[in-house]
């Protein structure tokens, strides 16, 4: 101590400068809650309902791989699993990362001005992107914008502006989104019966196991507000037919839902940021993300609002809002609250490169899975038996993608827009 204070002139102002901005720490638990996300995302080459399809569902392995398949892909409309969940955290996450950008860019002396302008480009170029890696993966779509990317993108110069607005601001223009979203699609009128199911691209059947009733059947799909949007606008972009239906339900308009979960994600990050003690802040990410996912689900047991993912219901935001509260919760605690940030380094990695590894799951996934068996053999992956070579072919790959990832890492390439 004798040492570091005679390092230290004698008339030296150790008070910090009044008008400067303080550069904010990073978070390591934002990281990694990013790269679990992407993570689920990338884990899809892990095909784990081939898995479970090969084994019979009365045996314990059976159910348990029964049970993974499920959680990995998206319910059929209302409902909830752990895939359905990877888009609203990513979403919620820019929200969250926001005011640590604008703090950081304050500290290097950029103007709002300035800000501002890369924002918007920012959401320019994530629309681009979006739509962009959904036509190469599914070359027959042409322009769609039901992308991440996109949807986060329509949204991004909206939520930064209201970056620089007070919290208070920031809690009525959730409500605002949310509240106007609702009424719209009430006040959309349900389609008259009979319906034209080949139009809509639903069927019969489905209308039977999926279909809602009363309030609800405002949301049902491809016959509510979202889709007569999309009926026109798509319309408008060069096509070889006309716009008919999404296979899925997605739509364009879910961009405005997704921007209130980017809010509920900014809110989160001016908590984070504040000076509050850190056990405070878990409580409260850990209460505010309760009474959400309360209020999602009751909105959907009344039948007011269902929660549906595809077109991102306002229940939908509030249900999965609280589970990315619950989840930014346990992250926060465990590695900023308790110390623990060793076991998070893999997902840390991924986390601090997301765009990255979004880009290579869409461009180069399909090429690597291909490329593997060609040089070490079809044999590897069979090792354990027929049922268990897509989890081992895809496990490779996946290990492939994390390796490149790390490279990046080790390297301090980060792919950033």
């Amino acid at each position: 101590m004798t040492e570091l204070l005679q390092t230290v002139p004698p008339n030296a102002d150790l008070r910090p400068a009044p008008d400067k901005p303080i550069a904010p720490d990073r978070l390591t638990s934002i990281d990694a809650y990013r790269g679990l996300v992407m993570l689920l995302m990338m884990a899809e080459v892990l095909h784990l309902h081939d898995v479970a399809k090969a084994l019979p569902i009365n045996t314990f392995w059976g159910q348990f791989w029964h049970f993974l398949s499920w959680h990995q892909t998206h319910v059929e409309w209302v409902g909830c699993t752990l895939h359905d969940l990877i888009q609203p955290s990513f979403s919620l996450l820019v929200g969250v990362a926001l005011p640590f950008s604008i703090a950081s860019r304050l500290a290097r002396g950029q103007s709002k001005l300035q800000m501002s302008a890369h924002a918007f480009w920012r959401a320019v170029i994530l629309v681009a992107l979006g739509v962009f890696l959904r036509s190469t993966s599914r070359p027959q779509t042409y322009f769609t914008f039901e992308d991440t990317l996109s949807q986060i993108g329509l949204g991004y110069g909206f939520l930064f502006l209201l970056g620089f607005r007070p919290v208070r601001d920031q809690w009525i223009a959730l409500g605002v989104v949310l509240a106007a979203y609702w009424t719209a699609f009430v006040w959309y009128p349900l389609p008259d019966s009979p319906l034209d199911y080949e139009k809509i691209g639903v069927s019969a059947q489905w209308f039977r196991e999926h279909g809602l009733n009363g309030l609800a059947a405002h949301w049902n799909k491809n016959t509510n507000l979202a889709w007569a949007f999309d009926t026109s606008f798509l319309n408008l972009f060069p096509r070889e037919k006309p716009f008919e239906n999404n296979g899925g339900g997605y739509a364009t308009l879910s961009f405005i839902p997704t921007l209130a979960t980017m809010i509920l994600g900014l809110i989160a990050g001016e908590t984070l940021r504040s000076m509050k003690p850190a056990a405070a802040k878990f409580r409260w990410l850990l209460v505010v993300g309760l009474a959400m996912l309360a209020g999602g689900w009751l909105l959907d047991w009344f039948g007011v609002c269902p929660i549906v993912k595809r077109i991102w219901t306002p229940s939908w935001v509030l249900f999965s809002g609280g589970w990315c509260y619950l989840l930014l919760a346990g992250f926060f605690g465990v590695m900023e609250i308790v110390g623990w940030r060793a076991w998070a380094f893999p997902l840390r990695v991924i986390g601090m490169n997301s765009i990255a590894a979004y880009c290579m799951v869409h461009l180069f996934e399909s090429f690597i899975f291909r490329a593997l068996p060609t040089h070490l053999g079809h044999k590897i992956f069979e090792s354990l038996g027929d049922a268990y070579e897509p989890l081992l072919h895809g496990a490779a790959v996946l290990l492939t993608l994390w390796l490149i990832l790390l490279w990046m890492y080790r390297r301090k390439i980060f792919l950033r827009i």
